[in-house]
């Protein structure tokens, strides 16, 4: 997939063919998004060096001192358990959103694909998909992400698709050469966290993760910039809304405008 934009971050892995002669194509953050617990922040948590650093960093990150790439790689880094062992313990603890099956069955009997934009590492995210909605379904789903560099001795490290970028995977990139296309589709994105923030401006509707209790670090960056979208608590709650815009009931204007899924 070439990207539109000459100022382009440089991509050190491939990207999946565009979804041409759609009229609508869904993105989405997986960690914290599809799942209901980031696999990142899991081994942070409970394997690095913990939950109050780990969000320190995040803080960090939405007001602009460091950049996520290089607070994202300080937080992997603290891991120092081999990548085999982290890939095992995050599919036994990894769990899917309550809505999400019905929303990707729905979405693959109308023909909208579904892709996954995620700064997490593809080894990982294909592996505990595949555990949670069985390895015929999650072969339809690109993935799109960060990949790994495991040693020989399992020690790892992650290998960022965009080096050059602050967000070692500008996640924009996934969305702008849709834009370019002849009659380009309408984008859904949804995103939960700093991560998402590369992608905020350029879906045509944007949903935004907020658990019942939880931060979600997208919505405060959108709030501070004025960007429109819409808060959903789990998947259940945003289908009858992108099936709405679908069947052309409401427009993407309508549904923005309302700001909730709920």
């Amino acid at each position: 997939m070439s990207v539109p934009d000459a100022d382009a971050p440089h991509s050190t892995l491939p990207y999946p063919p565009l979804h041409t002669n759609k009229k609508f194509v869904i993105l989405s953050d997986w960690d914290g998004t599809i799942t209901t617990y980031d696999s990142n922040d899991y081994l942070t948590d409970n394997l690095g060096y913990g939950k109050e650093k780990r969000r320190e960093g995040n803080l960090e990150i939405l007001s602009g001192r460091v950049t996520f790439q290089d607070a994202f790689r300080e937080m992997l880094e603290s891991v120092p358990n081999p990548f085999e062992e982290c890939k095992q313990i995050l599919k036994d603890n990894i769990q899917l959103d309550s809505g999400f099956k019905d929303f990707y069955k729905w979405a693959k009997a109308n023909d909208i694909p579904v892709i996954i934009v995620s700064s997490g590492m593809a080894p990982i995210i294909r592996a505990v998909l595949s555990n949670l909605i069985g390895e015929e379904d999650s072969k339809d789903i690109d993935i799109i992400s960060n990949d790994v560099k495991v040693q020989p001795d399992g020690k790892w490290n992650i290998q960022f698709r965009h080096p050059s970028s602050g967000f070692g995977h500008d996640k924009s990139q996934a969305i702008l050469p849709y834009r370019n296309l002849p009659d380009p589709p309408t984008l859904f994105f949804f995103g939960d966290g700093v991560s998402d923030m590369s992608a905020a401006r350029h879906a045509d509707v944007l949903f935004v993760k907020k658990p019942p209790g939880k931060e979600s670090d997208l919505a405060t960056y959108c709030a501070n910039e004025g960007i429109p979208h819409i808060l959903f608590e789990h998947f259940a709650q945003a289908l009858p809304v992108v099936q709405s815009v679908v069947s052309g009931e409401k427009t993407k204007e309508e549904v923005l405008k309302k700001g909730q899924a709920y």
